[in-house]
């Protein structure tokens, strides 16, 4: 007889969300999905999709652009958070890396990373190991820890960000565009690192992406969005291998290798957007 499999916590839950700029713009349409404990979920699409949006509506960080969300729901291990303010979700355990690789320039690599301790009330002996655990995953920060933030690579940046993120010790990490303006060695290295520390240290990962092939090699789970609409979700596994995903977001057909020039050229299948 086989054991039964054990059942996976949900930790974040987007229910059916939409979402408006300036009272007019209708950017989400019904959006929803979920994040498993332990689980690294991949939020793809082309740009304008919705993806960094969908982002700032859990980390509510939509009101400066004016933005809100108008119908549906927000939860974190079943709590509504949506009328949270964002340092009271991180002080629940969610944080958001923004893209484009945020630092505050003019502080150095280390004094960035405490800035992401700010929320913490565990003492400084806490919050040093955790630098020290940062460091383990980023050595290459710790060899620019004395060096102006805005001095270094946008790896370097990018490592930052996510180290910085760490240091609120997060049990959830909403990671937008990881790979923007990356070379392709770096950004396997980012990605490995983000495996590494959700196998490691149990952290989940919401990571939006347009390098779809990279994030789903990655990923456990995976949601493609199209104008603001969910259009297909499921394991990654079978993402990769699903038809319409090879030809639209892979560059594969069945005649083999298109050219995104060529891929985005096709009508979208009817069903996708029905």
């Amino acid at each position: 007889m086989l054991d039964a499999q054990p059942t996976k916590t949900t930790l974040l839950e987007v229910n059916n969300i939409e979402v408006i700029y300036n009272h007019v713009i209708l950017v989400l349409k019904g959006v929803s999905l979920k994040v498993e404990e332990g689980g690294i979920t991949a939020l793809l699409g082309g740009n304008g999709a919705g993806k960094t949006t969908t982002l700032k509506a859990i980390s509510n960080l939509l009101h400066s652009e004016r933005g809100e969300v108008t119908k549906g729901s927000i939860s974190y291990r079943g709590e509504r958070v949506q009328s949270l303010d964002p340092a009271s979700l991180v002080r629940k355990g969610v944080i958001q890396v923004m893209e484009g690789r945020h630092c505050f320039e003019h502080l150095t690599v280390e004094e960035n990373l405490l800035t992401g301790a700010y929320t913490r009330r565990d003492g400084a002996g806490a919050v040093n190991a955790d630098l020290d655990m940062v460091y383990s995953y980023f050595p290459r920060l710790k060899e620019r820890r004395r060096s102006q933030a805005g001095y270094t690579s946008g790896g370097e940046q990018q490592m930052c960000a996510i180290g910085r993120a760490l240091m609120s010790k997060p049990e959830t990490i909403l990671l937008d565009e990881p790979s923007m303006g990356l070379a392709p060695q770096l950004v396997e290295e980012i990605f490995g690192i983000v495996k590494s520390l959700n196998e490691n240290e149990g952290v989940s990962f919401l990571l939006a992406e347009q390098n779809t092939n990279v994030a789903l090699r990655f990923a456990h789970y995976g949601y493609i969005l199209e104008s603001g609409r969910v259009v297909m979700d499921g394991p990654a596994a079978e993402l990769k291998e699903n038809p319409d995903v090879k030809e639209f977001y892979l560059g594969m057909g069945d005649e083999g290798r298109k050219s995104f020039r060529d891929v985005r050229s096709y009508r979208r299948r009817k069903r996708w957007l029905s």
